[in-house]
């Protein structure tokens, strides 16, 4: 069994100016001499946690981890101008080229492994290898699963807290009727829409429910970046040209060793987008964790990612 590493501090941090808007939030771990990883958190719009640096072995990874744009530590705070999946790719190299790396490992669950995948198709060159969890293709269908139609019939008790604030009239397009609240102008508007759409989904991440975990929206400036930054991608289709374009674009990385790891009952990212996903890749390896959902805190989720670093890194 592969259990978390002790915890770290980073040895570097420092802010990147990546457009005329945004500075976004870096830091360093590990063993600077060491393998790097890039770290991709979910969302978007959830932020890094110290946490993230304990799934690698810190004598001999050198681990980058950054706040995405308008989350965490980076500024300005829940920015929606100049923050599209493009934006962030382009800030991958940004910080890969400031750092002087040639080529890195990209480790990604969630939205992370959205934001992975298409960073490895536009960028292949610079990937050793992908390290996936919790698989979101940011296809409709999986949209409307988990903030219309679907994931609401397993968790209809929580769902009544997402959905009660929409009138019945608005209630056709869920996402369209929040992001009208989150980008209201009126700040009882936009904090009731954010820790609502936020609690949604720490409700249904894990198997079995961490009523603690929805504390961790409680603060109004990460409910309000998470929520406003991802219904923001959402509402948009990721800014992808067409429906689908990740598994659209798969030849451009199939010669990259990619691993899958996934949680049977994930109802936030159900198990077929992560079958999809491995059913196109010939070189890639699922691992399919039966007694798990959707969280990367999840120990057999965590175990087969620590296994995994753990691999890469032995070779």
């Amino acid at each position: 069994m592969s259990k978390l590493y002790p915890p770290i501090e980073p040895y570097n941090k420092f802010y990147l100016q990546v457009s005329k808007i945004h500075t976004i939030f870096v830091e360093e771990s590990g063993n600077p001499k060491g393998k790097p990883v890039i770290f991709l958190h979910g969302g978007p719009g959830g932020g890094i946690e110290p946490i993230y640096r304990q799934y690698f072995n810190s004598k001999l990874w050198r681990i980058i981890i950054f706040d995405q744009r308008g989350c965490g530590n980076s500024i300005p705070h829940a920015e929606l101008k100049e923050n599209t999946t493009w934006d962030l790719v382009q800030d991958i190299e940004s910080i890969r080229n400031y750092l002087s790396i040639d080529k890195w490992v990209v480790f990604g669950g969630s939205w992370g492994s959205t934001l992975s995948l298409t960073y490895a198709i536009k960028h292949s060159k610079r990937c050793d290898a992908l390290i996936l969890r919790g698989i979101f293709l940011l296809r409709k269908f999986e949209i409307n699963w988990f903030y219309q139609e679907g994931c609401s019939y397993i968790y209809p008790d929580e769902w009544e807290n997402y959905s009660k604030i929409i009138p019945e009239n608005e209630r056709g397009d869920y996402v369209k009727a929040y992001y009208k609240r989150l980008t209201s102008k009126n700040n009882d508007t936009r904090f009731q829409a954010a820790q609502a759409w936020s609690k949604w989904e720490a409700s249904t991440s894990k198997l079995i429910q961490d009523k603690n975990s929805l504390h961790h929206f409680d603060d109004i400036k990460t409910a309000e970046a998470f929520a406003r930054i991802e219904c923001h991608y959402f509402i948009n289709n990721g800014f992808f040209n067409q429906d689908g374009w990740i598994l659209d674009n798969l030849n451009e990385i199939n010669h990259i060793p990619i691993t899958i790891v996934q949680g049977r009952y994930d109802v936030v990212c159900p198990i077929k987008s992560a079958w999809d996903l491995h059913k196109k890749l010939s070189n890639s390896k699922l691992y399919i964790i039966q007694n798990a959902g959707h969280s990367m805190l999840e120990k057999d989720i965590q175990n087969k990612l620590i296994e995994l670093t753990n691999r890469i890194i032995e070779k």
